[in-house]
This record gives structure tokens, sequence and C-alpha cells, in this order.
């Protein structure tokens, strides 16, 4: 049993579920793995053993009493500490909301109970979900930062303490630390995942998304996650994607990717901007480059100008009240924030309407865009999260996003390629990255 951290979520759980391992005993693997890593890797601010052990032995108990098992049944899960949860404080990396605890779960986190899923605690988010950095290192070298804003859980599922875990990404939250760890991360489609319960930082640019080991572990935990909610204003009433079905089956025809630079190119580090030319060629021609359009370039700005607005909005009489409790960066956002205009902040989502009509063209002729995960490698020093430019566009036109652990960079760290989709073909996105690693599998 000493490997069971080992495993992934879906096989984890089809070990529980034939009875070969017990829910406990998936539990303890993981603790034990917490704690031979915690105090080097330092991915959780909320971790109680004793009630994942409480847990897991109810569900155990379920299991003997005859009840159904849900598709997660003992599968432990880490959630990110925006997220609320009723047994555990969420207290957002902040002091501004240290001892919070909030009565009732995010959608989230109870679609996850309900799947049978071990709440395994609360995993470092920086301070309020943007730029100041938490206290998680990076599992692959501790000498590097593990991304933000969702540093810890990244790192969890990296260091083999979780198979799965929750996030969030406003601007590359998800990609970025999924990169820099070297695990999947996806951020789907804007208003898939719901987000009652998790901190709003902008409501035109959140989204909650999930890290694991596996392609199909994304699919097995989204499968569990996405749907309709009548909590989140953006959620609509449709049918959800259906992933693990959608990843499956085989692409009706060889998919194709166009592979975009976007207008910041420049700055990706040298050894990046060549790992990608080298995965191009590869991939030969199933790959054609594709230039945006010169408006495009405005798009960073336009995503500042948004996320500044709305955090100015939702936290600056907090924070104005809070004095040092919060970070010189963050009120530097705020007051970013509060420059913004009502004009330019409608112009800027008018844009953002505009480029996903544009990229919505790409599709019609591509099946994925193939673009850098972040700018290189995960940068050395534990004082900022890297550069999340390279995630920006995607997040503001609310496209599907992954990264996938596929190259590496000096000292062989990891290197993630983000794989976009077209909005709310989700499952499609998942079903073309395989197809794309395969022929990569095939050629090497």
């Amino acid at each position: 049993m000493n490997d069971l951290w080992t495993l992934t979520a879906r096989d984890l759980a089809a070990e529980i579920a034939r009875g070969a391992v017990s829910a406990e005993q998936a539990a303890t693997a993981c603790l034990d793995r917490i704690a031979a890593t915690e105090d080097t890797v330092a991915a959780f601010v909320h971790l109680d053993p004793q009630y994942v052990l409480a847990q897991a032995r109810a569900l155990d108990e379920a299991r003997r009493n005859g009840e159904p098992l849900g598709p997660l049944h003992g599968v432990p899960v880490a959630i990110k500490d925006i997220i609320d949860t009723a047994d555990y404080a969420t207290e957002c990396g902040s002091a501004l909301f240290s001892g919070r605890r909030p009565d009732r779960d995010a959608t989230v986190v109870a679609k996850l109970r309900a799947a049978g899923a071990v709440i395994v605690g609360k995993t470092v988010t920086t301070e309020l979900a943007v730029y100041h950095p938490g206290k998680t290192r990076n599992p692959r070298d501790p000498r590097r930062t593990p991304g933000g804003s969702s540093s810890g859980s990244a790192a969890a599922v990296a260091a083999g303490m979780v198979p799965l875990a929750l996030g969030s990404q406003t601007n590359g939250s998800v990609i970025r630390p999924a990169s820099y760890c070297g695990v999947y991360g996806m951020k789907p489609s804007h208003g898939v995942v719901s987000r009652a319960g998790v901190l709003e930082l902008s409501r035109h640019l959140d989204h909650v998304g999930v890290f694991a080991r596996s392609l199909d572990d994304i699919a097995f935990v989204l499968d569990v996650l996405a749907g309709y909610d009548p909590d989140d204003p953006d959620s609509r009433p449709v049918a959800a994607p259906a992933f693990a079905r959608t990843l499956a089956e085989p692409p009706p025809v060889p998919p194709r990717a166009a592979f975009i630079r976007t207008p910041i190119w420049d700055r990706a580090e040298e050894s990046a901007r060549a790992a990608f030319e080298e995965l191009v060629a590869a991939l030969g021609g199933t790959v054609s480059e594709v230039d945006l359009p010169e408006p495009f370039a405005e798009a960073w700005d336009l995503h500042r100008a948004i996320m500044t607005a709305d955090m100015a909005h939702r936290f600056g009489t907090l924070i104005d009240r809070g004095g040092d409790a919060a970070s010189a960066l963050l009120r530097g956002l705020i007051a970013d924030g509060r420059t913004v205009t009502a004009v330019r902040y409608l112009e800027a989502v008018a844009a953002a309407r505009r480029y996903g009509a544009g990229l919505a063209e790409v599709f019609q002729h591509f099946d994925v865009i193939l673009t850098p995960a972040t700018t290189g490698v995960a940068p050395l020093g534990l004082e900022a999260t890297g550069d999340p430019a390279f995630c920006t566009l995607w997040t503001l036109v609310g496209l599907p996003a992954l990264s996938v652990p596929l190259l590496q960079g000096e000292e062989g760290m990891p290197l993630g390629v983000q794989l976009v989709g077209a909005s709310g073909q989700d499952g499609r996105l998942l079903r073309t990255a395989r197809a794309l690693l395969a022929q990569l599998s095939e050629e090497a």
C-alpha cells in the first residue's frame, strides 16, 4: 500500500470500487506522502489529518452498508483556499480574511463530496489570488516558484500529495503553475464550471480549474464538476460537456493545430522559443502557423483594465480599511483599477467579445491553438510567481485552455505546452491533446 499515492485518480477510484483498497488506506497513503514532503513543498495552509481519515472511514462504512458509490468514492482532493469549504477555514491567502469560516461549501466542493471525494485540506494561494506569493515552493526544484495563484494546488499534485486539486484562473493561475510544476492543468470554458462560493475577482475573467497527473484524470474530475448552477450568473442551462466520453473517442479526422506565437512572442525566453520551434517541426503538417490581426496586441492592456477595475470595485474599501494588512503590490493594483474609467472598462469588455468572434474563425479551420503556457521554466526565487502573459488572451475571451507537461527547459525543469480550444468544446480539446501526444509518441 506504500505506493498508492502514485496512482492516478481514476485508477485509485477503480481499486477502491472493486474492494482492493479502502478509502482509509488511500487517505493514509496521501497523508504519509504529505508528511514526507510538506516541510519542503509547503503546499497546504489548512490540513487536519484526523478529519481526513474520518471522512475516509465514513465512506468505507457507506460502502460496507451497500450504499451507492460515487465516481470519486475515496479519492483525495485538495482545494485552493479561495474556494469555500464548510469544514475548513477559507482565508484567501490574506490577513484580511484571517479566521473566516464559511457556513456552506462552494458548489464545486459540494459536487466533489456528492461524488465521494475526500476533501484533504486547503492549499496555499497567493494573496487574494493575485500576484503576492505564498509559502509554497516548486516540488521539482524548491529554489523556484511553483507559479500562482494556484500555487499549493499545482505543487500538491506534482509532489504526489493528492491525485487531484482545484484551482482558479483570472489571468494565468492554473496554466502557469501547471507548466512550472510539470502537471496537467485545465481551465474550462467560461461558465462551464460553477464559481458559486469562490472568491470573486472579476466576473468576466474568473474560472475554476483543475490539476491532475493525466489527461484521463482531468476528464474524470471535470465530468463531476461541470454543469449548470443557477447561483453562478454566467452558468448556462445546457448539457455539460461529456469529458471522459469524448476523450475516449478517436478524432473523426486527423486534428490540425494553429501555432500562434501571439504579439508577445519576444517575452518568451530564447530556450522556450527554440523548444516550441522544435515541437512544431516534429508535428509537421499537423501544424500551421497563424498570425493574429494587429488589434489583438491590445488584449493584455484590456485584460488588465478589466481585472484591476473589478478588483478595485470588489476589494477597494476592504483594503483601505486593512491598511498594511494588504501587500504593497495588491494596493498598487487597486490604485490602478480606480483609474479605469467606465468608458474604458466597457470598451475592454466589448473588445473581448470581438476577440472571441475573431478566434472563432480560427476554429473553423483548426481543432486547437498551440502556444506556450509560460515564458519559460519556473524562475529561480520565491519573491514572485512568474509571468502569466501567455495565458492572458485566452482567459480574456473565456476559451478552454490546457497545459500539457510535454517539454523540458533548463536544468530539466518542465515547460508546459498550452492547447486552447473553441468555446464550449472542452471535451474536443482533451481529445485533440491526446491525438497530438500520440502522434509525437509514434514519431519519437
